[in-house]
């Protein structure tokens, strides 16, 4: 017997997201609630697709419990993601008078336009390595850290990766290839000459990354007016979301190298230089049947060596993430679990598993998941300063805001990290 389509609704006992979700600890109860409820749907849907009674009105109910279940998630990231930034304090207070006198100075020129000696107090206060008249003004330590602080909270890379500032456009990274060899000897035998490690380099460099918000004159002339928070609410959500898809899917060329832009490889075939896959065992799907998708997410964790494995993560995007909630292991248990805690995330195989929309979707030859020990398999370079030209002209009576950061991204340990690929 077939159904028509249902219209959407409600799946009853379903736990709605509330629209003044704040409290984490109330969220993770109900995700822990939907979760139950998702699995008592789904185990009942499959039971009766294997007796042949599958129907559409039960499939739905099953989506929509896990569409609630992403809903619930996404509200606790993001209340953790503000109680992270709350904990850090506010803008950040520096002892240092040079510096002070420069955010005072910055404040005024913001404003006003008015220069009063500014790029003598931005060297005296050690916020650049260059003075450049026509690159705008490096923004104060503080405004720099209101900005940095809310990238962490959006870059889901930005988040897990090793994060370093340099003062250079470059930043060279040395890794050993073949290491020194070693052997056992006596106490008076002769100890033979040991090999030379062989040391090779990965160099980042940093690309230039831009947004232009403007403001009028009049919100300028405005005392209460918070101009570093107002610059942050403004750059850094056009700046977290063009680095977090270039350190995920960027080419290299005029942006960081993203970690599925370099050379995939079986894992039987791994090199340096390349980044190992599993195959999920079927050419344009992962799904439950025959538990391959849970025997292909258990291989590709088992293909990242036990070291890198303590600290590893798993990254997907949300659609891929709602596929992987209905995996269960060969014992029926499910593969992915909802976060312990309120400050917690949820795990796949008891390792964190997040979210990046830039990640590729289940589709044939796609790399949809990575598990990896980010900090040790990417490396994000920061150039130490952000600037911003001040524009009166282009745009009256409004005030733009030329702001430049320059960034660069990739992998500094190809072993460190591994991806699954659908394919047979």
């Amino acid at each position: 017997m077939t159904h028509s389509p249902a219209k959407p609704r409600r799946a009853r006992g379903i736990v709605a997201v509330r629209a003044d979700a704040s409290d984490p600890a109330a969220l993770v109860g109900q995700i822990k609630s939907a979760f139950e409820q998702f699995k008592a749907e789904n185990d009942k849907a499959i039971a009766d697709i294997r007796k042949g009674l599958g129907d559409v009105v039960q499939a739905e109910k099953v989506d929509r419990i896990n569409a609630e279940l992403s809903n619930l998630q996404k509200a606790l990231d993001e209340v953790n993601a503000k109680l992270v930034a709350a904990s850090l304090g506010g803008p950040g207070r520096s002892e240092d008078p040079s510096r002070a006198e420069h955010a005072q100075a910055f404040n005024a020129w913001f404003r006003k336009g008015t220069e009063a000696g500014l790029r003598d107090l931005e060297i005296k206060a050690k916020l650049t390595t260059q003075s450049d008249p026509d690159g705008g003004y490096v923004v104060p330590a503080e405004m720099e850290t209101t900005i940095d602080r809310v990238l962490g909270t959006v870059s889901a890379m930005r988040g897990v990766a090793t994060v370093r500032t340099v003062g250079a456009p470059s930043y060279r990274k040395l890794f050993n290839q073949g290491g020194t060899t070693s052997g056992w000897v006596g106490e008076e035998e002769k100890r033979d000459t040991t090999g030379t490690p062989k040391l090779s380099g990965l160099d980042f460099e940093v690309m230039e990354l831009f947004s232009q918000p403007g403001t009028t004159q009049t919100s300028l002339d405005d005392a209460v007016m918070d101009i570093a928070s107002w610059l942050a609410d403004e750059v850094a959500i056009e700046f977290a979301e063009e680095e977090g898809a270039a350190f995920i899917t960027g080419n290299g060329v005029k942006k960081p190298r993203g970690i599925l832009a370099y050379g995939a490889v079986a894992n039987s075939s791994y090199a340096w230089g390349k980044i190992g896959f599993t195959p999920t065992g079927v050419a344009a799907a992962l799904t439950d049947a025959s538990h391959n998708g849970a025997d292909a997410l258990i291989d590709l964790y088992y293909s990242l060596k036990a070291g890198y494995r303590a600290g590893a993560s798993w990254l997907m995007a949300d659609a891929v993430m709602g596929a992987v909630r209905k995996l269960k292991d060969g014992q029926g248990n499910y593969l992915w679990a909802p976060p312990a805690g309120a400050a917690e995330i949820p795990t796949i195989l008891n390792k964190p598993v997040r979210t990046d929309d830039n990640m590729d979707p289940v589709a044939a030859g796609k790399f949809p998941i990575a598990f990896a020990d980010f900090r040790r398999a990417y490396l994000i370079v920061d150039r130490q300063g952000i600037r911003v030209l001040r524009d009166p002209f282009s745009s009256k009576p409004n005030v733009l805001f030329y702001t430049t950061k320059r960034v660069g991204g990739g992998v500094q340990n190809f072993e460190a990290i591994k991806l699954l690929k659908v394919a047979a």
